[in-house]
Protein backbone atom coordinates (compact mmCIF):
# COMPACT_ATOMS: atom_id res chain seq x y z
CA UNK A 1 0.00 0.00 0.00
CA UNK A 2 2.73 2.42 0.97
CA UNK A 3 4.66 1.67 -2.23
CA UNK A 4 1.64 2.42 -4.41
CA UNK A 5 0.62 5.68 -2.68
CA UNK A 6 3.21 7.90 -4.46
CA UNK A 7 2.04 6.54 -7.81
CA UNK A 8 -1.57 7.40 -6.96
CA UNK A 9 -0.55 10.89 -5.94
CA UNK A 10 1.34 11.39 -9.20
CA UNK A 11 -1.66 10.22 -11.20
CA UNK A 12 -4.02 12.51 -9.29
CA UNK A 13 -1.67 15.45 -9.79
CA UNK A 14 -1.47 14.74 -13.50
CA UNK A 15 -5.25 14.60 -13.80
CA UNK A 16 -5.55 17.91 -11.93
CA UNK A 17 -2.94 19.54 -14.15
CA UNK A 18 -4.71 18.40 -17.34
CA UNK A 19 -8.02 19.71 -15.98
CA UNK A 20 -6.54 23.11 -15.24
CA UNK A 21 -4.93 23.28 -18.67
CA UNK A 22 -8.32 22.54 -20.25
CA UNK A 23 -10.27 25.03 -18.17
CA UNK A 24 -7.80 27.95 -18.20
CA UNK A 25 -8.00 28.59 -21.96
CA UNK A 26 -11.76 29.01 -21.64
CA UNK A 27 -11.24 31.98 -19.35
CA UNK A 28 -8.33 33.26 -21.42
CA UNK A 29 -10.28 33.24 -24.69
CA UNK A 30 -13.57 34.36 -23.17
CA UNK A 31 -12.64 36.97 -20.53
CA UNK A 32 -15.97 38.72 -21.05
CA UNK A 33 -17.78 35.75 -19.47
CA UNK A 34 -16.45 36.81 -16.07
CA UNK A 35 -17.66 40.39 -16.51
CA UNK A 36 -21.20 39.87 -17.79
CA UNK A 37 -23.64 42.10 -15.96
CA UNK A 38 -27.00 40.75 -14.85
CA UNK A 39 -30.22 42.62 -14.08
CA UNK A 40 -33.63 41.55 -12.79
CA UNK A 41 -36.50 43.16 -14.72
CA UNK A 42 -39.57 43.91 -12.64
CA UNK A 43 -43.07 43.34 -13.98
CA UNK A 44 -45.46 46.31 -13.61
CA UNK A 45 -48.92 47.30 -14.75
CA UNK A 46 -49.26 49.93 -17.48
CA UNK A 47 -53.04 50.26 -17.20
CA UNK A 48 -54.14 53.81 -18.03
CA UNK A 49 -50.56 55.14 -17.97
CA UNK A 50 -49.47 57.41 -20.85
CA UNK A 51 -45.92 57.15 -22.15
CA UNK A 52 -44.96 60.55 -20.71
CA UNK A 53 -45.82 59.17 -17.26
CA UNK A 54 -43.50 56.16 -17.51
CA UNK A 55 -40.83 57.91 -15.37
CA UNK A 56 -43.39 58.52 -12.61
CA UNK A 57 -44.61 54.91 -12.84
CA UNK A 58 -41.10 53.53 -12.49
CA UNK A 59 -40.48 55.90 -9.58
CA UNK A 60 -43.60 54.53 -7.89
CA UNK A 61 -42.49 50.96 -8.56
CA UNK A 62 -39.02 51.77 -7.19
CA UNK A 63 -37.25 50.58 -10.35
CA UNK A 64 -33.60 51.55 -9.96
CA UNK A 65 -31.41 53.19 -12.57
CA UNK A 66 -28.38 51.44 -14.04
CA UNK A 67 -25.39 53.28 -15.50
CA UNK A 68 -24.22 53.14 -19.09
CA UNK A 69 -20.68 54.16 -18.24
CA UNK A 70 -18.20 51.76 -19.86
CA UNK A 71 -15.71 53.54 -22.12
CA UNK A 72 -14.42 50.71 -24.28
CA UNK A 73 -12.18 52.62 -26.70
CA UNK A 74 -9.37 55.01 -25.74
CA UNK A 75 -9.80 57.01 -28.95
CA UNK A 76 -13.23 58.14 -27.65
CA UNK A 77 -12.74 58.97 -23.96
CA UNK A 78 -15.66 61.37 -23.49
CA UNK A 79 -18.14 60.00 -20.96
CA UNK A 80 -21.51 61.74 -20.63
CA UNK A 81 -23.67 60.80 -17.66
CA UNK A 82 -26.14 58.16 -18.84
CA UNK A 83 -28.58 55.98 -16.92
CA UNK A 84 -31.38 53.63 -17.88
CA UNK A 85 -34.00 51.58 -16.13
CA UNK A 86 -36.21 48.85 -17.51
CA UNK A 87 -39.44 47.07 -16.59
CA UNK A 88 -41.99 44.96 -18.43
CA UNK A 89 -45.74 44.44 -18.62
CA UNK A 90 -48.00 41.75 -20.05
CA UNK A 91 -47.28 42.95 -23.58
CA UNK A 92 -44.41 45.45 -23.62
CA UNK A 93 -40.96 46.47 -22.40
CA UNK A 94 -40.60 49.88 -20.75
CA UNK A 95 -37.28 51.72 -20.94
CA UNK A 96 -36.46 55.10 -19.39
CA UNK A 97 -33.17 56.90 -20.07
CA UNK A 98 -31.64 59.93 -18.36
CA UNK A 99 -28.72 61.73 -20.04
CA UNK A 100 -26.45 64.67 -19.24
CA UNK A 101 -24.04 65.60 -22.03
CA UNK A 102 -22.10 68.49 -23.57
CA UNK A 103 -24.28 68.86 -26.69
CA UNK A 104 -27.35 67.36 -28.31
CA UNK A 105 -28.44 66.85 -31.90
CA UNK A 106 -31.55 65.41 -33.55
CA UNK A 107 -31.11 65.64 -37.32
CA UNK A 108 -32.50 62.26 -38.44
CA UNK A 109 -35.57 63.12 -40.49
CA UNK A 110 -37.65 60.03 -39.84
CA UNK A 111 -37.83 56.54 -38.43
CA UNK A 112 -35.12 54.06 -39.50
CA UNK A 113 -32.83 56.97 -40.38
CA UNK A 114 -29.28 57.55 -39.09
CA UNK A 115 -30.31 58.17 -35.47
CA UNK A 116 -26.91 56.93 -34.21
CA UNK A 117 -25.35 60.09 -35.62
CA UNK A 118 -27.49 62.17 -33.22
CA UNK A 119 -27.60 62.14 -29.43
CA UNK A 120 -28.76 58.54 -29.29
CA UNK A 121 -29.55 55.78 -26.78
CA UNK A 122 -29.83 52.14 -27.79
CA UNK A 123 -31.18 48.79 -26.55
CA UNK A 124 -30.00 45.57 -28.20
CA UNK A 125 -31.53 42.22 -27.23
CA UNK A 126 -32.10 38.59 -28.25
CA UNK A 127 -35.72 38.17 -27.08
CA UNK A 128 -36.31 34.73 -28.62
CA UNK A 129 -32.93 33.26 -27.67
CA UNK A 130 -32.33 32.01 -31.21
CA UNK A 131 -29.41 34.24 -32.25
CA UNK A 132 -31.57 36.88 -33.95
CA UNK A 133 -30.98 40.16 -32.14
CA UNK A 134 -32.88 43.44 -32.39
CA UNK A 135 -31.39 46.92 -32.17
CA UNK A 136 -33.80 49.56 -30.87
CA UNK A 137 -32.09 52.93 -31.30
CA UNK A 138 -33.69 56.29 -30.50
CA UNK A 139 -32.39 59.85 -30.72
CA UNK A 140 -33.19 62.59 -28.22
CA UNK A 141 -36.25 63.68 -30.22
CA UNK A 142 -37.87 60.26 -30.22
CA UNK A 143 -36.91 59.30 -33.78
CA UNK A 144 -36.55 55.55 -33.80
CA UNK A 145 -34.72 52.78 -35.63
CA UNK A 146 -35.46 49.07 -35.22
CA UNK A 147 -33.41 46.42 -36.98
CA UNK A 148 -33.21 42.64 -36.80
CA UNK A 149 -30.76 39.99 -37.93
CA UNK A 150 -28.05 37.56 -36.89
CA UNK A 151 -25.17 39.95 -37.58
CA UNK A 152 -24.20 43.53 -38.34
CA UNK A 153 -24.60 43.20 -42.10
CA UNK A 154 -27.88 42.88 -44.03
CA UNK A 155 -30.10 43.86 -41.14
CA UNK A 156 -33.83 44.12 -41.76
CA UNK A 157 -35.63 47.28 -40.64
CA UNK A 158 -39.04 47.08 -39.04
CA UNK A 159 -41.89 48.30 -41.30
CA UNK A 160 -43.45 51.64 -40.41
CA UNK A 161 -46.65 50.05 -39.09
CA UNK A 162 -44.50 48.28 -36.49
CA UNK A 163 -42.58 51.46 -35.65
CA UNK A 164 -45.81 53.37 -35.12
CA UNK A 165 -46.78 51.05 -32.27
CA UNK A 166 -43.73 52.04 -30.20
CA UNK A 167 -44.76 54.87 -27.86
CA UNK A 168 -42.13 57.55 -27.29
CA UNK A 169 -41.68 60.54 -25.03
CA UNK A 170 -38.75 62.94 -24.99
CA UNK A 171 -38.20 65.79 -22.56
CA UNK A 172 -36.79 67.78 -25.51
CA UNK A 173 -39.93 67.40 -27.62
CA UNK A 174 -40.43 65.53 -30.87
CA UNK A 175 -39.12 68.05 -33.43
CA UNK A 176 -35.77 67.63 -35.19
CA UNK A 177 -33.04 70.22 -34.57
CA UNK A 178 -29.39 70.94 -35.38
CA UNK A 179 -26.70 70.50 -32.76
CA UNK A 180 -27.09 72.56 -29.60
CA UNK A 181 -23.75 73.03 -27.87
CA UNK A 182 -23.81 73.43 -24.12
CA UNK A 183 -24.57 71.16 -21.20
CA UNK A 184 -27.96 69.55 -21.64
CA UNK A 185 -30.05 67.19 -19.54
CA UNK A 186 -32.65 65.10 -21.31
CA UNK A 187 -34.85 62.07 -20.77
CA UNK A 188 -36.48 59.53 -23.04
CA UNK A 189 -39.17 56.95 -22.33
CA UNK A 190 -40.19 54.11 -24.64
CA UNK A 191 -43.02 51.59 -24.54
CA UNK A 192 -41.82 48.78 -26.81
CA UNK A 193 -44.63 46.30 -27.49
CA UNK A 194 -43.62 42.71 -28.11
CA UNK A 195 -44.91 43.16 -31.65
CA UNK A 196 -41.87 45.38 -32.26
CA UNK A 197 -39.86 42.15 -32.37
CA UNK A 198 -41.37 41.73 -35.79
CA UNK A 199 -39.59 38.58 -36.90
CA UNK A 200 -40.96 36.59 -33.97
CA UNK A 201 -44.28 35.90 -32.29
CA UNK A 202 -43.49 36.91 -28.72
CA UNK A 203 -46.49 37.03 -26.40
CA UNK A 204 -44.77 37.06 -22.99
CA UNK A 205 -41.36 37.43 -21.38
CA UNK A 206 -42.52 36.26 -17.94
CA UNK A 207 -39.81 34.18 -16.33
CA UNK A 208 -37.55 34.46 -19.37
CA UNK A 209 -33.83 35.21 -19.51
CA UNK A 210 -32.82 37.56 -22.33
CA UNK A 211 -29.31 38.57 -23.31
CA UNK A 212 -29.02 42.32 -23.97
CA UNK A 213 -26.91 45.45 -23.87
CA UNK A 214 -27.57 49.18 -23.62
CA UNK A 215 -25.60 51.94 -25.31
CA UNK A 216 -25.13 55.69 -25.67
CA UNK A 217 -23.54 57.21 -28.76
CA UNK A 218 -23.37 60.35 -30.85
CA UNK A 219 -21.31 59.74 -33.97
CA UNK A 220 -21.64 63.28 -35.34
CA UNK A 221 -21.78 65.29 -32.13
CA UNK A 222 -18.91 67.71 -31.48
CA UNK A 223 -17.51 65.05 -29.13
CA UNK A 224 -18.27 61.59 -30.50
CA UNK A 225 -18.63 58.85 -27.89
CA UNK A 226 -19.55 55.18 -27.58
CA UNK A 227 -20.60 53.95 -24.14
CA UNK A 228 -22.01 50.59 -23.14
CA UNK A 229 -23.65 48.95 -20.11
CA UNK A 230 -21.83 45.68 -20.56
CA UNK A 231 -18.12 45.96 -21.54
CA UNK A 232 -17.06 45.23 -25.13
CA UNK A 233 -13.60 43.73 -25.63
CA UNK A 234 -13.08 44.70 -29.27
CA UNK A 235 -10.45 46.94 -30.85
CA UNK A 236 -12.85 49.30 -32.65
CA UNK A 237 -16.30 50.72 -31.78
CA UNK A 238 -18.93 48.12 -32.55
CA UNK A 239 -22.23 47.61 -30.75
CA UNK A 240 -23.28 44.69 -32.95
CA UNK A 241 -21.56 42.06 -30.84
CA UNK A 242 -24.00 39.71 -29.03
CA UNK A 243 -21.10 37.82 -27.46
CA UNK A 244 -20.74 40.78 -25.08
CA UNK A 245 -24.41 41.13 -24.13
CA UNK A 246 -25.33 41.00 -20.46
CA UNK A 247 -28.34 39.21 -18.99
CA UNK A 248 -31.87 40.39 -18.21
CA UNK A 249 -34.00 38.18 -15.96
CA UNK A 250 -37.69 38.98 -16.46
CA UNK A 251 -40.01 38.40 -13.51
Amino acid sequence: MNKRTPVCLVLKSAVLLVTLLCVFPLFATNPQKKEMKELNVKKVSLANVAVENIPALLDKEKVAFQSINTVNWKAFPYQPEVQFRIAHTDDAILVHYKVKEASVRAVAAGDNGAVWEDACVEFFSIPAGDGIYYNVECNCAGILLIGAGAGRENREHAPQEVMDKVQRWSSLGRQSFEERVGECNWELALVIPYSAFFKHQITSLDGKTVRANFYKCGDKLQTPHFLSWNPIALEKPNFHCPEFFGTLNFE
